[in-house]
């Protein structure tokens, strides 16, 4: 994500108005939901970074009332789609999409759009360069609100043990590219997350051994 669209791990089927389609995304997106909602107080305006096909906004903004939700990415067939499910809904809740690498120091117009209530991602830290989780901690301690939430959603180690089926992901991964692979929580992003001014505040395990760290900004 330093420097070139992340490449998509499955299969993404297309609609005849530019909606593409994630199976990893219709399958986990009723879990994040009730993650969300027990954990994210609402009316909340909300920046997702990678947001990749847009399926997680379109649909979030119909089961939460008062989530405001904003897309990003830096890959155009993504950002295509995103535009896409934001036409096809026709919420007033669902905005952008904006470019943003979250590997950069700058986020263009997210900056200015600061302070946000939460900064969500899911699937992105494993599937680029470590400068990406770098860059996405650091934008949320930019740009949270004081008490907004950095909430990630994907597989992590734990503390240097990982599950077997996610050690099979993380081979997968490197394979692709070196710099890629399942991030130690505790290890690699906790240390991050404490030169941001952000918290660990709960870890919610979910299907597949994947997790949803929420982070919190004090």
């Amino acid at each position: 994500m330093a420097d070139k669209p992340p490449v998509a791990l499955e299969d993404r089927g297309e609609g005849g108005d530019g909606r593409r389609y994630s199976p990893s995304a219709e399958r986990n997106r009723e879990a994040i939901r009730d993650v969300l909602r027990a954990h994210l107080s609402v009316p909340a305006r909300v920046l997702e970074i990678a947001s990749g096909t847009g399926e997680h906004g379109a649909f979030l903004v119909g089961e939460m009332p008062g989530l405001e939700w904003t897309y990003s990415d830096i890959d155009g067939p993504s950002l295509e789609s995103q535009r896409a499910w934001r036409a096809a809904s026709g919420s007033s809740q669902l905005l952008g999409p904006m470019e943003v690498n979250a590997a950069k120091g700058d986020w263009g117009v997210a900056e200015a759009l600061a302070p946000w209530d939460a900064i969500f991602s899911a699937n992105m830290v494993h599937i680029a360069p470590f400068e990406a989780a770098e860059g996405l901690i650091a934008g949320a301690g930019r740009l949270l609100r004081t008490g907004g939430k950095l909430v990630l959603y994907g597989p992590f180690g734990r503390e240097g043990i990982i599950a077997p089926s996610n050690a099979v992901f993380d081979d997968s991964l490197k394979g692709r590219d070196a710099r890629w692979g399942v991030r130690d929580l505790d290890r690699e992003l906790l240390p991050l997350a404490g030169k941001a001014g952000l918290v660990l505040e709960t870890v919610i395990q979910m299907p597949a051994n994947n997790l949803t760290v929420f982070f919190r900004k004090d």
